[in-house]
């Protein structure tokens, strides 16, 4: 699993996956153009998605109706260094049972990058130049 990054100028980057595109913008308060999401928006964007997915597959497995299915997250920020704490992934699924939501509770559990926000990933960063030809 892949993404790469582009830098496109003033605040602007955008990110590339198997040919789609997403751009990452500042708000103008932070010298951007408002033109995408910010990076710590798109990590809650990640974890709501893959949350959704899970919820989703789940209720395809039991024959139950996704219709009106929705997903939000919101997280605290931290400082210190500053990062985001303190997630919550809040799941609606209109008419469900409480033993369904027990299941969706286990199926949102098991979300990919969940477990990795739970496991503290190890990041290595690797930094290259590039000689640019005149």
């Amino acid at each position: 699993m892949e993404v790469s990054i582009r830098y496109r100028g003033n605040v602007r980057f955008e990110a590339v996956a198997r040919g789609h595109r997403v751009m990452s913008d500042q708000p103008a308060a932070n010298g951007g153009e408002d033109g995408g999401m910010t990076p710590p928006e798109l990590l809650l964007s990640a974890l709501g998605t893959c949350a959704g997915y899970y919820a989703a597959q789940y209720l395809k497995a039991r024959s139950l109706p996704a219709d009106g299915l929705e997903i939000h997250v919101a997280a605290d920020k931290a400082l210190q260094p500053a990062r985001l704490a303190q997630f919550r992934i809040e799941v609606t699924v209109p008419g469900l049972d409480a033993a369904h939501e027990a299941g969706i509770l286990r199926a949102v559990k098991a979300c990919l990058i969940h477990h990795t926000l739970l496991s503290q990933p190890a990041i290595e960063i690797v930094f290259k130049t590039v000689e640019t030809v005149v």
